[in-house]
């Protein structure tokens, strides 16, 4: 990997902060992990899976409400990466390891891998935010430009047209070629593969043909092949475009900004914290239908600042940012409303397809 160095603090900005946070959780007696407000939600998100699932395969409806319903499965996919997998894959759904290991599992449920997850997500995108060259997250396909220093072609013009299909499709393309590629030249690509222990490779195989099994071979046995594969090609549209516009919303919008590691090394002129604020933004923080729905992804600044506690604490972390921010006169950078926040995407693409 390239090596990038950030400047050391020049404040006690960052201390502060952590201190403010803490102090928060020891006077409330209260854990970093999640509590029953969050397993409860699991519960319903699970179940709500599970019925779907099984009226698909047991229940004689007609194909174009199982087609909805696969569609819909998408969607609840999605609030299961949200909600479940993401906390307890950043050890905070539960202050148990193995309770955190298990439920991280839901991420090979979606069909990915959770080892592979925590290997980009936790220790790549989450280190070097927005840093192009490095964060696989702005880097998806050459088809679209989500920086400046990425190069544009002709086909660029239109991609904030043409986006919403590629995020359609982009899970399809994860569960079918992503995981694989990377699990087998895992060094080009910020995996490191050679760390997986037995038990993680035996999981990746095995939870893979489970999935294969449950989602395409034995519907076909119900529905046929044809109807099979439209179903398996909705759901996946649905859950790549929830997953793709809730990630996109924290870092690919106007407010933010991004770096470019065009050789091996690279100086960042700020703090990691404050890298982490200038290049992530919240959105709707004020709406609990919208924080409820997208597992507190909406709060995207306190969760790159302290990615180890729950997601259903955000909500009181992000007063004491904003408050910190405002004292020691750092950016804190977030939209009132997902409308904004998604125009502000559409507007950014379009500007850097046409710059």
């Amino acid at each position: 990997m390239k090596k990038v160095q950030f400047s050391k603090p020049q404040s006690e900005f960052f201390s502060i902060l952590r201190k403010s946070v803490q102090n928060y959780f020891d006077e409330n007696q209260l854990d970093t992990s999640g509590n029953w407000k969050l397993y409860v939600k699991t519960a319903i998100i699970i179940s709500v899976y599970i019925a779907i699932y099984l009226t698909i395969m047991l229940f004689p409806i007609p194909g174009y409400l199982a087609l909805i319903l696969a569609s819909f499965l998408g969607f609840v996919q999605a609030l299961v990466g949200f909600n479940i997998m993401h906390d307890a894959c950043h050890e905070a759904f539960s202050k148990k390891k193995n309770v955190n290991y298990f439920f991280g599992l839901s991420m090979n449920a979606l069909g990915s891998d959770s080892f592979m997850w925590r290997q980009k997500h936790n220790l790549v995108h989450h280190t070097y935010t927005n840093i192009d060259g490095i964060d696989d997250d702005i880097a998806k396909t050459p088809l679209l430009r989500m920086c400046e220093s990425q190069p544009r072609h002709k086909a660029h013009r239109f991609q904030h047209i043409y986006l919403p299909f590629l995020y359609g499709i982009s899970t399809i393309y994860w569960v079918l070629v992503k995981d694989f590629e990377d699990y087998i030249l895992g060094s080009r690509f910020n995996i490191e593969v050679g760390k997986m222990k037995l038990i993680d490779h035996i999981m990746f195989w095995v939870t893979r043909i489970i999935y294969f099994g449950l989602y395409l071979v034995l519907p076909a046995f119900v529905w046929g092949t044809g109807w099979t594969i439209l179903g398996f090609v909705l759901m996946h549209m649905m859950l790549g475009l929830t997953m793709s516009f809730v990630f996109q919303l924290a870092h690919v919008v106007e407010n933010v900004e991004f770096e470019h590691c065009h050789c091996q090394e690279l100086s960042i002129e700020n703090e990691w914290a404050v890298h982490q604020l200038s290049t992530t933004s919240d959105f709707a923080v004020d709406n609990k239908v919208v924080s409820w729905f997208v597992g507190g992804l909406n709060y995207q600044v306190e969760h790159h600042l302290f990615p180890c506690i729950s997601h259903v604490h955000y909500p009181v972390i992000q007063k004491i940012v904003e408050k910190t921010c405002a004292e020691y006169g750092v950016d804190y950078y977030s939209y009132p409303s997902t409308r904004k926040a998604l125009a502000s995407h559409f507007r950014h693409m379009k500007r850097l397809g046409r710059a």
